[in-house]
Order: C-alpha cells, then sequence, then structure tokens
C-alpha cells in the first residue's frame, strides 16, 4: 500500500523543480504525479522506457496509482478567459512587439488579448469581455492545455 507521505513527498519534488511529469516504478508498481507544465511527447513506438529508480530512503509505490500535484486555485472575483485550444500562449505578436494586453489595461469585447500558437498556427484569442485585465497567469512561451485559465478580466 503507497503512504500518502511518498505522494506528497513526489508532489514536492514535481513543484520544487517545476516539472512537468514524474513517473516512480518499481516492478509493477508505479505512481506518476503530474504537475502545471505539459510534459514533452512520448517516445516513439517500440522504443521502451526505462524505468526510474526510487530514491533512497523513499518507500516502494502501491500498484498503477496517479495523482496530479497542482496547487489549489485560489478564489477568483472576476471573468476567468481560457485556453480555447492546446498550444503555446504569447502575450505579443512577436518578441520584439508591445503585448496586446497588461495587468490595469481596459480591454473591449473582440479585442485580442493573446495568441495561441498551435500545431504551427497562431491563433489571435479575442476577449469576450469589457473590462480590465487584473491577472494574467501565464508566462509568456508557456504550455497551455485547454480550458486552462489564462487571464483575469474585472
Amino acid at each position: 500500500m503507497v503512504k500518502i507521505e511518498f505522494i506528497e513527498q513526489l508532489a514536492e519534488l514535481v513543484k520544487a523543480k517545476d516539472l512537468g511529469e514524474i513517473t516512480v516504478a518499481d516492478g509493477e508498481e508505479v505512481v506518476t504525479i503530474k504537475g502545471k507544465k505539459c510534459p514533452p511527447s512520448p517516445p516513439m513506438a517500440g522504443a521502451p522506457m526505462p524505468p526510474m529508480g526510487i530514491p533512497a530512503g523513499m518507500p516502494a509505490a502501491a500498484p498503477v496509482m496517479q495523482q496530479t500535484a497542482q496547487a489549489e486555485a485560489p478564489a477568483v472575483s472576476g471573468n476567468v478567459v481560457k485556453s480555447p485550444i492546446v498550444g503555446t500562449f504569447y502575450a505579443a505578436s512577436a518578441p520584439d512587439k508591445p503585448p496586446f494586453v497588461t495587468v490595469g489595461q481596459q480591454v473591449k469585447k473582440g479585442d485580442v488579448i493573446m495568441i495561441i500558437e498551435s500545431m504551427k498556427l497562431m491563433n489571435e484569442v479575442q476577449s469576450e469581455f469589457d473590462g480590465t485585465v487584473a491577472e494574467i497567469l501565464v508566462k509568456n512561451g508557456e504550455a497551455v492545455e485547454f480550458d486552462q485559465p489564462i487571464m483575469i478580466i474585472k
């Protein structure tokens, strides 16, 4: 049986090292902890992935168990703009250009507020709300998931 302390140690490691995912295997026993970052694509079929060893002092894992290590989201007041697709968040149209929006800036419904690059296509995302940008939750160039909160507009 897996111990909660073991899962907590793995979750802290994922958080501290800002990892996308960590899998610890011992024979047929496997524990996978996923962080906020998007893990790299899986290896090509036919290329076996060697199991990771368990660091010294850590107890053995339980059979196939998955736990997501994501901090609980704080209470949000305002309209949450979520990613419409999986891709990479860009705050500006080019590295040498100013960002579409900044915290404190007024936006109107229909204003372009970010770009999400997916499959080499740059997808402009327009605001669905009128208001003021209260918070930008991701960094420029960061991978985002579908429906992931990106921005808060009050």
